[in-house]
């Protein structure tokens, strides 16, 4: 495994890291898996020396966060980063449960230790950008949830970069704590991010842990195959995001190309891309299965700068709002 330091937090952090979206429940989404399945391939991850995991509240109304603390309670909590995140309403019946008031993100991030069986996190991050609570209670909020080392660091998720850079102008303006890091939608076939947010976080140096960076499985495999998938059928999300348009399919078989040519799977290459990237600090993986878990830690080997990967890096005009809604 290789490590990096975690944009200007001075944490170490696995290359890799662990998207735990895909474990709790699967009641809640079809293809997420039960606690049994979901712990083996946490501890394979573990084996593989991935130490940075990354949880959310909604991940299963709260079974994900409960699933990853009871497996990694059985570890050396001094060697984990484990990041979770707040925003999305967790009950129907109660407006408080989401969004970024004060109220809100204390609640929240209360509860989501209680369930990781944790009195801190590493990172708390917003999970998106809320448009009803002022920026500058938001971040107080947050520089005390700090200052209570209830979370070491904190930081955002997709948002416009002019946001973004409001929040982190607000922070120094008020001696607030900033966001270190930003876990923004960004791969192969959604580069809207290198227009803007990368340079910004660059600039920054806000730590950058992009997710989906497998298009939601759409790099992972070829088109035709993606749809017959129990992912590529439910997943209205994937169906409906316009991965598909703007040379999204002659991407995916160039990556399918590029996998015969490196005798590689289509998802390392999707992801030695993306690690090849300077501003990127880990990518999110979410997986299913101990195999594609592997297959990922391996695209760590995987060199492309030999390959002509021209035809990659053409510019592509995605829908500038997809991820942040």
């Amino acid at each position: 495994m290789e490590y990096t330091t975690l944009g200007s937090t001075g944490m170490e952090v696995s290359r890799i890291c662990l998207g735990c979206m895909s474990f709790g429940s699967s009641e809640w989404r079809d293809w997420v898996l039960d606690e049994d399945e979901s712990r083996e391939i946490i501890e394979r991850a573990i084996d593989l020396g991935i130490n940075f995991f990354d949880t959310a509240n909604m991940y299963s109304v709260g079974e994900s966060e409960r699933v990853l603390g009871n497996v990694l309670a059985d570890y050396d909590r001094d060697s984990q980063v484990v990041a979770t995140k707040g925003y999305f309403e967790m009950d129907e019946d109660n407006p408080n449960s989401g969004g970024l008031s004060r109220k809100t993100l204390e609640q929240e991030l209360s509860n989501s230790l209680e369930r990781l069986g944790m009195d801190t996190v590493d990172l708390y991050q917003i999970h998106r950008w809320d448009y009803d609570t002022p920026i500058e209670q938001t971040l107080r909020t947050l520089d005390d949830i700090v200052r209570r080392g209830q979370s070491r660091y904190v930081g955002a998720s997709s948002m416009w970069t002019y946001q973004f850079a409001e929040a982190l102008r607000t922070s120094d303006l008020e001696g607030l704590e900033r966001f270190q890091t930003m876990q923004n939608h960004y791969n192969l076939l959604y580069r809207e991010e290198e227009r803007e947010m990368l340079p910004l976080c660059d600039r920054e140096n806000v730590g950058v842990v992009p997710w989906s960076p497998l298009a939601r499985g759409y790099l992972a495999r070829p088109h035709e195959e993606f749809e017959a998938t129990t992912r590529g059928q439910t997943d209205d999300y994937a169906r409906e995001h316009p991965y598909f348009a703007g040379g999204g399919r002659e991407i995916n078989e160039r990556v399918e190309e590029l996998a015969g040519e490196y005798d590689a799977t289509m998802a390392q290459i999707a992801l030695a891309w993306l690690l090849d990237k300077e501003w990127v600090d880990a990518p999110i993986v979410g997986t299913t299965s101990v195999e594609h878990l592997e297959d990922a830690v391996a695209a760590l080997d995987i060199d492309l700068a030999d390959s002509d990967v021209t035809y990659l890096e053409e510019p592509y005009e995605p829908v500038p709002v997809s991820g942040h809604e």
